[in-house]
Formats: C-alpha cells, structure tokens, sequence
C-alpha cells in the first residue's frame, strides 16, 4: 500500500508540474505560441489546450475530486500525449519531439495504475 501511494504521488506531481504549472506559466510566452502555430493549429487551441490541462493537472492532484471525474482527466491527458505526438510525427517526422510525449504517457499510465491500486 505504502510503495503505490508513494508511485502515485511521485507520477501525479510530475504530471501536475509538467502540464498544470509549467503549461500555466509559459502558455503566453513566444516560443509557446510559435510551437502551436508549428503544428499548425490556431492560436485559440493552444489556450484552450492550456485551460484544459491546467484544470486537468488540478483535477488529479486534489483528492477530494470525485474519482469520475479523475478517470476523464486520465482520460484527457491520454488523448493529449497521443494526439501531441501524432501531431509531431506529421509534421516533423520522426525526432525527440515525437517520442517525448510517449514519455509522459508512461507517467501518467503509472499514476492511474497505482490510483487503482489505491482506490479499488
């Protein structure tokens, strides 16, 4: 029991940091900007995105949300890397940033197995 809570919040605050804060505090800088435009995609995805994940991040982090609503952040963090990556692929062929959400996906699947593990 111990080893999953600790899995759990090690995966879950990697994946709050990574797409909640870092995503919430440099959503508005050039370099983000220019990246959505990149993959081809108007500007107001790219805020829609960045609301999404915020409340996402937020939404795995805090343990008193419901845990339906748990599973569509899951949910939506799983569609987001994959999309992410297929997005990269067509774009940039095959790099770093093609497999670097894969990476995330890794995390994420870890922080949903062991919220399972917790939560039965």
């Amino acid at each position: 029991m111990k080893k999953h809570k600790i899995i759990f919040w090690v995966t879950t605050t990697i994946i709050f940091l990574m797409e909640g804060v870092m995503t919430a505090l440099t959503s508005q800088t050039e370099m983000a900007k220019e990246g959505i435009r990149h993959l081809g995609y108007p500007e107001y995805f790219g805020n829609a995105l960045v609301v999404f994940k915020v409340l996402g991040a937020l939404t795995l982090i805090i343990p008193a949300v419901p845990k339906r609503l748990k599973e569509w952040a899951y949910a939506g963090f799983i569609f987001d890397f994959l999309f992410a990556s297929i997005s990269h692929f067509a774009v940039d062929g095959i790099g770093f940033d093609a497999f670097m959400p894969f990476i995330f996906l890794g995390v994420l699947l870890a922080s949903y197995s062991s919220y399972h593990k917790l939560n039965p």
